[in-house]
This record gives C-alpha cells, structure tokens and sequence, in this order.
C-alpha cells in the first residue's frame, strides 16, 4: 500500500523518489532522479533532472535540472526556472522566468518577472508588479544583487551586474553596473523609549 497520491497521466523518470504524502497529478513530468518530497503538491508541471522538491506546492510551471525548491516554496502559474537555482522558504514565484543560477533563498515574492542568469534575490525581497489597477512587469539583468527588504516597483528594468542595497524601494529603471541605494537615516534620540513603553 503506497502513502502517496500520483495520477495514471504523470510520466516518471528512471530513479525518481516520490516521499510519503506527496501528490502529483495531471500532465506532470517527472525527469531522472529528481525528488518530490513529503507533502509537496504537483500538478501540470515538469520537474527537472536531479532537482529536489521539499514541501512546496507547484502548479502549471517548469523548474530546471538540479535545483532545489522549498521547503515551502509555491511555484504559481507560468513560473519557469532553470537550472541550479534555489527557490527557499516560503518564496512564491508567479508567471515569471528565473534563468540558471538564480537564487532566491527565502521569503521573497518573485511575480510577472524576467531575472537574468546567477542573480541573487535577498530575504524579503518584493516584486512589486499590481498598481492597484494592471500588473507590470520587472526585468532584472544577470549577475545583480537584490539586497534584502528591497521593492522592485514595476515597470522597471534592471541591467546587468547591478548591486541594489538592502531596504531600497527601486521605482526607476537602473543601468549596467550601478549602485542603487535609498534610504532615510537612522535618527536615534537617547533615553526617549520609555515614552513608548508600556510599564
């Protein structure tokens, strides 16, 4: 008696481990020797060569040869990443390319993008793609860094090896090679925190 779920229409490849609770359904492709971990979700996507898939939930999307995905990860509609990438705790990805070597390693939001080969997304990083009206669309070149708390406000585009400071918002486009930083400056007033204490 099996502990997983898998739909007669999922193709398997040669050495794949498909751990207990998972499920996989619909016109998913399963490629040599990847590993869909315990309580994962899959449906109508591939997953690629050597690829491990931790506790996350993929729909309608396509992830490359040896990457890893989660734990927690959700992979949404139109999501197509290459390989060697490393999509982390509780990043959700959504109609966006994320080319080889993209890492994104935790508790980031990634959706209606194009990010360039070897770039890094930090910790809490947004894509800020819906005005409250269309969604837009950031293009981020290869090579950057995307230091943590950043908002990419699309439309924006990116260029090549790029370095955008931890905390800042990026609301215009940015050319090959800059350095973008904003932030206000830290004030602090000694002795003033007991007014917002509670005693």
């Amino acid at each position: 008696m099996t502990n997983y779920y898998i739909e007669d229409s999922v193709i398997v490849g040669d050495n794949v481990v498909i751990e207990p609770y998972a499920v996989v359904r619909g016109n998913t492709v399963l490629r040599d020797g990847c590993v869909v971990g315990s309580f994962s979700y899959v449906v109508d996507s591939v997953i690629g060569e050597n690829t491990v898939v931790k506790s996350s939930r993929i729909e309608s999307s396509e992830v490359g040869a040896n990457c890893t995905v989660g734990p927690n990860a959700h992979l949404r509609e139109h999501a197509y990443v290459g390989d060697g990438c490393r999509i982390g705790n509780y990043v959700e990805v959504k109609k966006s390319t994320l080319c080889d070597g993209v890492k994104a390693s935790h508790l980031s939001y990634v959706g209606d993008a194009y990010v360039g080969k070897g770039t890094n997304i930090g910790c809490g990083v947004i894509f800020v793609n819906y005005d409250g009206k269309v969604k837009h669309k950031t293009t981020v070149g290869d090579n950057c860094f995307i230091g943590c708390n950043s908002n990419l406000v699309a439309p924006l585009y990116v260029g090549n090896d790029c370095f955008i400071a931890c905390g800042t918002t990026v609301d215009k486009d940015v050319p090959d090679g800059a350095f973008s930083i904003g932030r206000s400056y830290l004030t602090v007033k000694e002795g003033k925190a007991r007014k917002y204490l509670k005693k």
